[in-house]
């Protein structure tokens, strides 16, 4: 049985998207150390480097390079901002985790509907990404907390700690990463055509 030519080229990776891939997904395990300790749910540097691989890397290689972090950490790498292990499924705040691959994804399908997006389409396809991690998120801690690991947690509790505390920094990750973007992106396209 033969494949056409398109075919492969959705299941092979050039040798710089799997470096960058790999990148991001070291960079994206350092943001989980660079933290603020809040109570629930510390404030990380990670949304920055899943947003700069939604925006720079595109949806398909942003979301693989988060989807290797995950599967590094269920391994039992600790590159979680807790460690890291298959169990790591049953902290509440692995949500966001969950919601970093896809946000990527959106991030990147948003941002490169055409080779030159505006600022303006960078930072709302950021924000969209943002969103969804927030989603994500804020959801699984509720439903872990409250029915899983018997650590229940109010909803006004859940929405002041886990999203009204965090958010703003984020947001401001959110407007620095689609600032360099908007610089960067340029060079990675004309790398892309050499």
């Amino acid at each position: 049985m033969s494949t056409s030519k398109s075919e492969k080229k959705i299941f092979k990776l050039s040798v710089r998207e799997m470096v960058l891939c790999a990148l991001f997904a070291a960079l994206t395990a350092i943001g989980a150390f660079i933290k603020i300790p809040i109570p629930v749910c510390p404030f990380t540097l990670q949304v920055l480097f899943t947003t700069f691989a939604g925006l720079l890397l595109g949806k398909k290689n942003g979301a693989l390079s988060i989807l290797i972090y995950i599967i590094v950490g269920l391994i039992g790498f600790p590159v979680f901002t807790e460690g890291g292990g298959i169990s790591y499924i049953f902290k509440p705040t692995f949500g966001y985790i969950i919601g970093f691959c896809i946000g990527a994804y959106v991030t990147g399908a948003i941002a490169h509907k055409n080779s030159s997006p505006s600022f303006i389409r960078l930072l709302c396809a950021s924000f969209a990404g943002l969103a969804i991690i927030y989603t994500f998120g804020v959801i699984y801690y509720y439903i872990i907390g409250n029915f899983v690991i018997n650590n229940p947690i109010a909803v006004k509790s859940l929405i002041l700690y886990c999203f009204l505390l965090v958010v703003p920094g984020d947001i401001v990750l959110c407007i620095f990463a689609s600032v360099i973007a908007k610089r960067i992106i340029p060079v990675f396209n004309k790398e892309r055509r050499n």
